[in-house]
């Protein structure tokens, strides 16, 4: 089965807002809000643990230059940047994306979850992860 994005992307058909050599940006199908944009990288990634590095850069700096442009555009006063990878993620495209929602006082509108996980993990998770980026910058 072809990835949805993938053939978006060698379609063309879009509601294009910036076709890039590295990463391009369009209107969903379903918009959340005035100017919700979904930013993906060209080269088909699963997710964000597949893209390298390079391509994450160019896609994260047009995310950054659409998040400038809604600002001063839509006189957003926000945006909230939503990426869901991995299986457990509720992921619905396996095509590395970025959804960005441009925000408005008392727009109405909320993406922070309303709940916290009950999954348990046996010792400090923040001191394990601080472990870990110390061991890889060695």
């Amino acid at each position: 089965m072809e990835c949805i994005f993938c053939d978006l992307l060698r379609r063309g058909d879009a509601r294009w807002v910036e076709r890039g050599p590295e990463a391009s940006a369009f209107a969903p199908l379903d918009s959340l809000a005035p100017g919700h944009t979904v930013v993906v990288p060209n080269a088909h990634h699963e997710d964000i643990f597949d893209a390298p590095p390079e391509q994450l850069a160019a896609t994260m700096a047009l995310v950054q230059h659409l998040a400038k442009t809604m600002r001063t555009t839509l006189a957003a006063t926000g945006v909230n940047i939503l990426n869901a990878s991995g299986p457990a993620s509720e992921q619905s495209v396996r095509h590395l994306h970025f959804h960005l929602v441009p925000r408005w006082p008392g727009d109405g509108f909320s993406t922070w979850p309303s709940e916290t996980s009950t999954h348990h993990f046996d010792g400090d998770a923040i001191a394990h992860l601080a472990h870990a980026v110390s061991l890889a910058h060695q």
